[in-house]
């Protein structure tokens, strides 16, 4: 149980059920970006067979499916922290994890 004790002090989280509901929701939004992006990708145009032949055609694949995907997934984890009422703790998430990404100056404090 030490691990999860050191992850709610890292993560500033008050009690299990809410740890629980923090882990419920990362699965939900991993799921449901996946799902969401599939159309998304298909209506684009990138699909694996048309980087058959490509010199490093599946890296380039994969490198266009995440950046395609990445955006979906940060929009979804807001919104169904939101749902489950971790609003406060997913939108400091995704300011730390954009601010080690370079956006830092989007989320100055005054």
């Amino acid at each position: 149980m030490g691990y999860f004790n050191r992850l709610k002090d890292k993560w500033d989280v008050e009690s299990n059920l809410q740890l629980v509901i923090i882990f419920v929701v990362f699965a939900i939004t991993g799921s449901s970006s996946v799902k969401i992006a599939k159309p998304l990708l298909d209506f684009v145009g990138v699909e694996k067979s048309a980087f058959e032949g490509v010199i490093l055609g599946d890296a380039l694949y994969w490198f266009l499916r995440i950046l395609i995907v990445f955006p979906i997934y940060q929009v979804l984890l807001i919104f169904f922290g939101t749902l489950f009422f971790q609003f406060k703790f997913f939108w400091n998430f995704e300011k730390k994890i954009l601010s080690r990404m370079g956006f830092k100056r989007f989320f100055r404090e005054s």
